[in-house]
């Protein structure tokens, strides 16, 4: 009774703003020169969408199951990519002052850069749709993994690195026993940042440049200028923000879930 009282009060608050945002939305719909659908046309517009998110009628014709998985693909490695890299240099960097103060000054400088700005030259390096957009996923995602690890690598305690010397602990062993389990909730600090800004990157690289996706889909969409496209364009971002919700809290949780087990 208590569980489901702590779900209750967590829940109803939930739907009524949802359900007042919906209202609103409606209302300001309603009007007859109104060039933005309302939830209920929306709805009646993408019901087949909603019914049948996986059907395939060959190339990029596609439901938004098929495309938001497309888009998964090509955020898993990039993600994973800007992971692997982001954590071994942010380590490098947070227990090097040399390193630090030789890679610090091009870390903020290459961080400002607006992901897309990064796809024509990606473009013109690969000659290809799908490569260009995994290394703008991973170029934007790597900063926050990287900058978030080396701060966690400077903020070991000093008495950690004392007791490493007094034990004569090898480098291996040091990474193993002290580096690695001080910084893991800074690195999943930058990792859940990360996944965020992945998550955008993509959506925005396939809508200039790519072959399917959920990107490709919203552009797609408008393009055609039909009557129901507004209505995809909806749904389809409506999509993009539960997804995205769903890879935020997945990797807060797997962060709560190792952070705790040490």
């Amino acid at each position: 009774m208590e569980k489901f009282s702590k779900v209750a009060k967590t829940l109803i608050p939930a739907a009524i703003c949802i359900g007042i945002v919906l209202l609103v939305w409606q209302l300001l719909c309603m009007g007859p020169e109104s060039k933005m659908p309302g939830p209920v046309k929306v709805i009646e517009q993408t019901w087949l969408y909603i019914l049948n998110p996986f059907f395939d009628d060959g190339g990029t014709s596609k439901g938004l199951g098929w495309q938001i998985f497309i888009s998964l693909q090509r955020v898993a490695l990039g993600y994973s990519l800007a992971a692997i890299v982001g954590i071994a240099i942010g380590i490098i960097v947070g227990t090097s002052t040399f390193m630090r103060n030789g890679l610090d000054p091009l870390i903020q400088v290459l961080r400002t850069i607006p992901p897309l700005a990064w796809l024509p030259i990606s473009l013109g390096i690969f000659q290809d749709n799908n490569p260009a957009a995994i290394f703008v996923i991973f170029i934007t995602a790597i900063w926050p993994i990287l900058i978030n690890t080396a701060v966690g690598a400077q903020q070991i305690p000093q008495d950690y690195n004392n007791v490493a010397k007094v034990l004569r602990l090898s480098r291996q062993e040091y990474l193993k026993s002290i580096l690695i389990p001080s910084t893991v909730p800074y690195i999943f600090t930058g990792l859940r940042i990360g996944i965020g800004l992945a998550w955008l990157a993509i959506v925005a690289a396939e809508m200039l440049k790519a072959e399917g996706g959920i990107g490709f889909f919203i552009w797609d969409a408008y393009n055609s200028g039909n009557e129901e496209s507004m209505s995809q364009i909806v749904i389809a971002v409506l999509y993009v923000g539960i997804v995205g919700l769903i890879l935020d809290r997945f990797v807060g949780w797997l962060g709560s879930l190792i952070v705790s087990e040490r």
